[in-house]
């Protein structure tokens, strides 16, 4: 009897953090993603590996950051601005403005492109979070989105 209240608490806790991360999602930042603008005249401090699943409206993930010439792997939950679909999105980027690591973590707005229904096999992520840390990420995505060009992902890190 024990067990199996524990167990469903546990999973109750997981469920709602997993509701309170969505939320948090949901209620984005105001600043607006980057762009190439935005890093004119800086110069990459790390890069970061990524794949990136959307499914309906949510994104999940995972990936890899290399910085100061240590690996430091990461997840990544939100949601998409928009009805959302079915990808997956691998990339691969650079990293700028970040000073230190634990600058890395946090709720970054996601640029994903034009509004509207996304079919391309290309994809050209640019990605800030409140310290001020901008990724710039290209590869290959896989499947359909329809969204509003934009996104929100909580990152942290896993190590």
């Amino acid at each position: 009897m024990v067990r199996i209240c524990f167990n469903r608490l546990s999973s109750l806790r997981s469920g709602l953090l997993a509701v309170s991360l969505l939320g948090l999602s949901a209620c984005g930042t105001t600043q607006a993603p980057p762009t190439a603008q935005s890093i004119a005249g800086l110069t990459p401090v790390g890069t970061v590996t990524m794949t990136e699943t959307v499914a309906v409206g949510m994104t999940g993930g995972k990936g890899s950051l290399t910085f100061q010439g240590h690996s430091y792997p990461f997840i990544l939950i939100g949601s998409v601005v928009g009805p959302g679909g079915a990808s997956e999105i691998n990339a691969v980027g650079k990293v700028y403005r970040l000073n230190k690591l634990s600058d890395f973590e946090g709720l970054y707005s996601e640029g994903t492109g034009q509004a509207g229904l996304d079919t391309s096999n290309q994809a050209d992520l640019w990605l800030q979070n409140e310290a001020g840390v901008i990724m710039h990420l290209t590869g290959t995505s896989e499947g359909a989105v329809l969204s509003l060009g934009r996104s929100e992902v909580e990152i942290k890190l896993t190590n």
